[in-house]
């Protein structure tokens, strides 16, 4: 029978990422597939999306001299919170690494640049501060003493969580891009890493576009992270596995994506449904809405899940069985949304 101890839908929250709702430009479309978006324009159009909640807000603002109360002010007119802070450490002056630059100048630069962020998280009532160190890595081999990149990244995140104890910090690792390999580049390398910091409010961020693209199973990956306590948060969007396309929630891997979340819930995690969509040529409120309704699907399937004949099918081992209980379940739910 379907398991009715969850959580119930209209409690589910959904939030993004504001970048969302931003202008995109690639190395082709170097003018931008829109007009710039200013932070408060982009809070606004959050707005708009009617199931949304959350924000993660990119640190500094746009325009960088933007107050934070006039943020504030935007947040609640728009009926929606700062979830995270996401310092900018991966812009131009980072293009040769962030916590990993040769200059030790610039490592100074970028840990400042993380508190400046963190300072403003905590005036924001930000359950987090995200790490997302693109620009920290290599390109090409021997380029780098690896051990020396592995220390530097451990001792600036190290620094930070230890200079706010109050704060969580989440690392949002990913295989590649923009650097050809990145030091935090898979759930089992940053747990190993987190576990080598020894701080408690050091977690990780589980992009599920990551995930596929550096060949995990998101599933497995989430059950790893929370088997050791560290999952503190989640993106969610989808890809062709070759690359970080960031396409609408379940557009490609329908049923991976479903077996992540069913994962989150069989362990317990009840966080934040998040996304982190790149419509490039797409709405982007439209976008926003078109992922909310297929997480909000998968949430009706959820409850549909006959868990005693999946129990016996995973013990079996039996793919095929799996594969039509599931399916039941999340076909069902799609139809009568």
């Amino acid at each position: 029978m379907p398991n009715q101890s969850r959580i119930e839908i209209q409690d589910r929250v959904f939030g993004a990422g504001i970048w969302h709702f931003g202008r995109y430009v690639d190395r082709y479309a170097t003018d931008g597939y829109g007009p710039p978006v200013s932070t408060l324009q982009a809070i606004d159009l959050a707005g708009q999306v009617e199931d949304l909640s959350v924000v993660d807000l990119t640190f500094p603002f746009d325009p960088v001299d933007l107050p934070v109360a006039e943020v504030e002010d935007a947040l609640k007119r728009n009926g929606l919170r700062a979830i995270a802070i996401t310092p900018e450490i991966y812009t131009r002056r980072f293009t040769r690494g962030a916590f990993t630059n040769p200059d030790p100048q610039v490592r100074r630069q970028a840990i400042e640049l993380v508190s400046q962020g963190a300072e403003v998280a905590r005036q924001l009532g930000c359950d987090y501060v995200k790490l997302w160190p693109g620009q920290d890595g290599w390109d090409y081999p021997f380029q780098a003493d690896h051990s020396q990149l592995w220390r530097f990244s451990l001792d600036a995140v190290r620094e930070l969580a230890a200079a706010f104890p109050d704060l969580r910090f989440a690392i949002e690792y990913k295989p590649r891009e923009p650097r050809n390999s990145m030091v935090f580049s898979s759930v089992s390398k940053t747990l190993l890493g987190i576990e080598e910091i020894g701080l408690p409010n050091v977690g990780i961020l589980l992009d599920f576009g990551h995930s596929l693209y550096g060949g995990e199973s998101p599933a497995d990956a989430a059950r790893l992270a929370i088997s050791r306590g560290r999952l503190f948060a989640i993106d969610v969007n989808d890809n062709y596995r070759g690359w970080d396309d960031d396409m609408v929630v379940g557009s490609v891997h329908l049923t991976e994506t479903f077996e992540f979340f069913y994962a989150l819930q069989d362990a317990g995690w009840d966080g934040v449904w998040q996304l982190d969509q790149f419509p490039f040529r797409e709405d982007s409120v439209e976008a926003a809405r078109a992922g909310i309704r297929v997480m909000k699907s998968i949430d009706r399937a959820l409850g549909l899940v006959d868990r005693e004949a999946l129990t016996a099918a995973q013990q079996a081992q039996d793919a095929l069985a799996a594969q039509r209980i599931v399916q039941r379940a999340l076909l069902t739910a799609m139809v009568e949304q």
